[in-house]
């Protein structure tokens, strides 16, 4: 028998109307679940602050340095969009606009011993001001940042210039050549992290509402329709660890309500969130930290602007409160019909916990701690390649990974250079705030609707491009999609796989976002060499 909810109750019961209801009690596995591709489990990895050309500049010709890991490529490798094939690596125009003085530069190559990277200029505006009109010859003036003491180049602003290759970032080149990755995915806005980090669950950054702090400041804009848009770092209002003087809320819906809703298993796990586990160092709490010898810093495990689920009242865990059991992992009830008091947000050895328990989640969402997440500052390209080929040579291991997906993307490109320019599809004239075709202008046209269906500013985009990858049995290989995607093509693809096609309106851009189905062939099942473990210090291919 259906029963039918007032209004008034509905709301307060469901995350959203129209959906089914969470049953009290667990979930089904994910494996039992109805998916429209055989994709029963996606994992995102979701790293912090590359830009395509700085990883991929010179694909698939590395310069195979000796004493540096080597990397020849597979015969056939498709060609991709990059500084190389572009022509761009000498006379380039941020070498000969005069307007980037002294840090004027032409791309350069960094090896290994440079892997520890100034943290560039990577502001909504900042961003605009270097593609300039779309021509991207303004990085050093706007977004390049120089390590001091550096040697030549590398100790100016046109140390933005800068690209690695697989000599370096030689895991991701050699994941290239055995799976699928795009040459054309791109952030949703201009902006830094923490629009990323909401783009990748809600592809939203409109409705935003400041709880402490003012109310209108670099980080927040007006949006012209009576609400503002986040276009910088803050903290989560629902965060114990988050700075007590300036917190966000958001006020739209994430692919969490819906998956709860529908009674999907899913977690967020983040390095660092579980405040009750104690490091080798002695360092607990929010403060918990650890020593990165290329970075040669501590740095701080858990950083609260980058964590997706904690602006959402609906979906924060503010205490890091712990699961009940492991069995509770990725449901919003425990076996006994209670609500975990975990909330689908999770540490990261709780994502290995459930796994080898075999509680895999249908979606989870992963970050590292933030010594191993490639933000130039914190990290490096040497800690991320240990963290993404753990993780992923885990995941090989498991008997889920017959139908197990893993999506490698970025949050933004931290200002690295970056040729491909993506003329803005989505406008914004925010005097204080956009720069990409003058003061107030980028792009052109009417501005999307956001939260309220209205017209709205500080979402301009697309953004920056980024590498973007799927690890997969049904990956494609040695593919290369040049189909335009972004950040919210992820929550499309969960939506299309699990929710029947929902969307989460509000302003998403999950309606728009291209789709990845490309990335995959299901038409022969699973295909012979499925698995590739990958050395977690150079990358190279060994178990």
């Amino acid at each position: 028998m259906r029963i039918v909810l007032p209004l008034a109750l509905c709301a307060t019961v469901l995350a959203t109307c129209g959906v089914p209801a969470q049953a009290h009690g667990r979930g089904r596995r994910a494996d039992e679940l109805p998916t429209a591709t055989p994709i029963k489990h996606l994992v995102v990895i979701y790293d912090e602050n590359v830009s395509f050309d700085h990883y991929f500049a010179t694909y698939p010709h590395a310069a195979n340095v000796p004493g540096e890991p080597r990397f020849i490529a597979a015969p056939g490798t498709p060609r991709v969009n990059n500084l190389r094939n572009a022509h761009l690596l000498t006379r380039n125009p941020n070498f000969t606009n005069r307007l980037n003085g002294k840090g004027a530069a032409n791309p350069f190559r960094l090896d290994r011993t440079q892997a520890n990277t100034a943290d560039q200029n990577h502001g909504y505006m900042a961003e605009q001001q270097a593609y300039d009109h779309g021509r991207a010859d303004l990085f050093p003036r706007y977004t390049g940042a120089g390590t001091p003491g550096g040697a030549g180049t590398f100790g100016t602003p046109g140390q933005v210039m800068g690209y690695f290759d697989g000599n370096t970032v030689t895991a991701l080149w050699n994941y290239a050549q055995h799976f699928a990755m795009s040459d054309n995915a791109y952030t949703d806005t201009y902006g830094p992290s923490t629009p990323g980090a909401l783009e990748v669950v809600s592809g939203q950054t409109n409705g935003v509402l400041a709880i402490k702090g003012p109310q209108v400041s670099k980080q927040i804009i007006p949006d012209g329709a009576g609400g503002h848009t986040l276009i910088s770092d803050i903290d989560p209002a629902y965060d114990v660890c988050s700075n007590p003087r300036y917190q966000v809320r958001m006020l739209g819906r994430n692919i969490g309500d819906l998956l709860s809703a529908h009674r999907v298993s899913w977690g967020g796990f983040m390095g660092g969130f579980n405040l009750e586990h104690t490091n080798r160092n002695g360092t607990t709490g929010c403060q918990r930290d650890i020593y990165s010898r290329v970075v040669e810093a501590r740095v701080r495990d858990y950083a609260p602007h980058h964590n997706w689920f904690q602006y959402f009242k609906s979906t924060a865990n503010p205490t890091h409160a712990r699961p009940a059991s492991i069995t509770a992992i990725g449901h919003t009830f425990n076996a006994s019909g209670k609500r975990d008091p975990a909330n689908h947000e999770y540490g990261l050895g709780d994502f290995y916990a459930a796994v080898k328990a075999g509680n895999f989640p249908a979606v989870s969402y992963l970050k590292a701690r933030a010594y191993q997440d490639g933000h130039a500052g914190n990290s490096d390209p040497l800690d991320e390649q240990a963290w993404i080929t753990h993780v992923i040579n885990f995941l090989e291991r498991q008997p889920q990974w017959r139908d197990t997906a893993v999506i490698i993307v970025w949050d933004d490109s931290d200002g690295w250079y970056d040729h491909a320019f993506a003329t803005p599809s989505n406008s914004s004239y925010n005097k204080q705030a956009d720069r990409l075709d003058g003061i107030g202008v980028c792009g052109t046209g009417t501005p999307r609707a956001g939260l309220a269906g209205r017209p709205v500013n500080g979402r301009c985009g697309p953004g920056t491009r980024i590498p973007f990858f799927v690890i997969s049995p049904y990956a494609k290989v040695n593919y290369v999609s040049h189909v335009r995607i972004s950040q919210a093509s992820v929550v499309r693809f969960i939506e299309d796989n699990w929710l029947h096609g929902q969307r989460l309106g509000g302003g998403s851009f999950d309606a728009t976002a291209g789709s990845i189905r490309g990335f995959f062939d299901f038409s022969r099942g699973h295909r012979p060499d499925p698995k590739l473990f990958l050395d977690q210090r150079t990358g190279e291919p060994g178990r």
